[in-house]
C-alpha cells in the first residue's frame, strides 16, 4: 500500500493497494494527489526502490517538489506515516480478509474517508482533522435575515446588524 500523508493537517491523502509498486505506479498516485491538492514543497519518503527511481526523482524535480529521504532503520523520522501505517494495521487491515485487489482498493478507500473525516485524533483534541481541511463551512437560512444571529450577545451589537439606539431599545 502507498501511504501518502499531509505532515501538516495530519490528513490522508491516499491509500492506494497495489500487487507491486513501479517508480511509474508512484508517480500516477502522486500526479492524481497533486492535480486536487497542488504541489507539495517537500515529499518525505523511505529509500525504497520504486521512491529512489531515477525516473521519479526527474518527474518529481519537473514539478517543482523537492525529496527528503529517512534514514534506513530510522522510522521516527517518518513519524506521520509510520503511526499512520499503525493505525491502517490495527483498525483495517487486521479485521478483514480480502478476496480481490479490487475489494482492498475499495475498502481501503472507505476506511481512509472515514480516517479523515470522522474518526477523532487525539492529537487534535479528539477531533477529526477534515473540517479544518476541506470541510466547507455550512451557512443556514436565506439571505441576510435569516442569517442573522438570533440572539446577539451585548458585545457584538455595536458593529452588528443593530445600532446603538436599537440596542437600546431591545
Amino acid at each position: 500500500m502507498l501511504n501518502l500523508i499531509d505532515e501538516h493537517t495530519r490528513e490522508s491523502l491516499l491509500v492506494r493497494p497495489e500487487r507491486r509498486w513501479s517508480s511509474a505506479k508512484v508517480i500516477e498516485a502522486l500526479a492524481d494527489v497533486i492535480v486536487i491538492k497542488g504541489v507539495p514543497e517537500h515529499i518525505r519518503s523511505d529509500n525504497g526502490p520504486e521512491f529512489v527511481a531515477r525516473d521519479l526523482r526527474q518527474w518529481l524535480a519537473a514539478t517543482g517538489a523537492r525529496t527528503l529521504y529517512i534514514e534506513p532503520g530510522i522510522p521516527w523520522e517518518n513519524g506521520y506515516c509510520e503511526s499512520f501505517n499503525s493505525k491502517l494495521r490495527d483498525e483495517f487491515l487486521n479485521g478483514e480478509i480480502f478476496y480481490s485487489l479490487k475489494e482492498v482498493q475499495v475498502l481501503a478507500e472507505r476506511w481512509r474517508i472515514h480516517y479523515k473525516t470522522i474518526r477523532p485524533y487525539s492529537s487534535l483534541g479528539y477531533r477529526s482533522p477534515a473540517p479544518k481541511t476541506w470541510q466547507p463551512e455550512i451557512k443556514t437560512g436565506y439571505g441576510e435575515v435569516e442569517s442573522r444571529v438570533r440572539f446577539p450577545l451585548p458585545h457584538t451589537l455595536d458593529g452588528g446588524y443593530l445600532n446603538s439606539k436599537e440596542a437600546a431599545l431591545t
